[in-house]
């Protein structure tokens, strides 16, 4: 961890624990309660939204680790209350299948279905040891010299509009960064040293957000403005070691307004850990 860094909170502890807590109601409904915290201009951030219903997955299928995970975006979700439903597709001896929905009431009291995701879990230290990969590490610098929102000279002046940011340890390779000083590279590309705050030690749930912490790839195509997530897809290899992950996040072809993302994320042990790909839609 980066010499600032606090003690770790123990899983549970974390505020991201409290804050993806699901209660459960009744077989295959939970409540909760979407956190106002993990929100940048008033959106709820997607991979806060994923882990939300990857814990109640977890809680009701037979295995609790979340093997691949994709989600549809279906309607913009807001801090408050929300409901999710699972159901249980299929429970196998290695792995299990299940959907979830997360529900909102819309002004009029009407109920909205704001994400659905289709996931099959497993358990990650029951898989085999044998790795044979082409994938490498991304290479850049060590934490102590990359950059996070409060390395500037002043606050940002929209920073009270992403409290996400307060949440997160997030050190931007000074490479990427190029958008924040008015020179994108053009090249789509986005690299950060990634943690919580509160120094909690990545699991397979908050690798479900890791993979959609970092500021958008648009950013570095020299285009501003919000990417709303359409649609995620996430595969968790393995379980991370302790200490803050990498992630890189490049996008190859913007076309018809929408993008796609590609997300590695690395431990510590310089293992390929999680995976991801969304297509986003870019708002000029």
């Amino acid at each position: 961890m980066p010499e600032a860094a606090i003690a770790p909170a123990a899983v549970g502890d974390s505020e991201f624990d409290r804050d993806t807590a699901v209660t459960l109601r009744e077989p295959g409904v939970y409540d909760t309660d979407l956190s106002a915290g993990w929100t940048i201009f008033g959106a709820v951030n997607g991979g806060y939204l994923l882990a939300v219903l990857g814990r109640a997955l977890a809680d009701a299928l037979p295995h609790g680790d979340p093997f691949t995970v994709s989600a549809h975006y279906l309607s913009a979700s807001r801090p408050g209350p929300a409901v999710v439903r699972t159901e249980t597709v299929r429970a196998g001896r290695t792995l299990s299948t299940g959907q979830a929905s997360l529900f909102q009431y819309d002004g009029e009291g009407r109920e909205v279905e704001r994400i659905r995701v289709l996931a099959s879990y497993g358990d990650l230290d029951a898989l085999p040891d044998d790795v044979r990969t082409s994938a490498k590490p991304p290479a850049f610098p060590p934490i102590g010299q990359c950059f996070g929102p409060e390395d500037g000279p002043a606050p940002a002046p929209d920073a009270d509009q992403q409290p996400i940011a307060q949440r997160l340890m997030l050190k931007l390779d000074p490479s990427t960064i190029g958008w924040a000083l008015g020179q994108p590279s053009g090249k789509g590309e986005m690299r950060a040293w990634f943690g919580l705050a509160d120094g909690r030690d990545a699991d397979p749930l908050s690798l479900l957000l890791a993979v959609d912490a970092l500021p958008p790839t648009a950013f570095d195509l020299g285009i501003a403005g919000w990417v709303p997530t359409v649609e995620l897809t996430v595969h968790v290899r393995c379980r991370p070691a302790p200490g803050p992950v990498r992630v890189s996040i490049t996008t190859r072809n913007l076309a018809g307004g929408f993008l796609e993302e590609d997300a590695e994320v690395w431990d510590s042990e310089d293992r390929l850990v999680a995976q991801s790909r969304q297509l986003a839609r870019v708002q000029r």
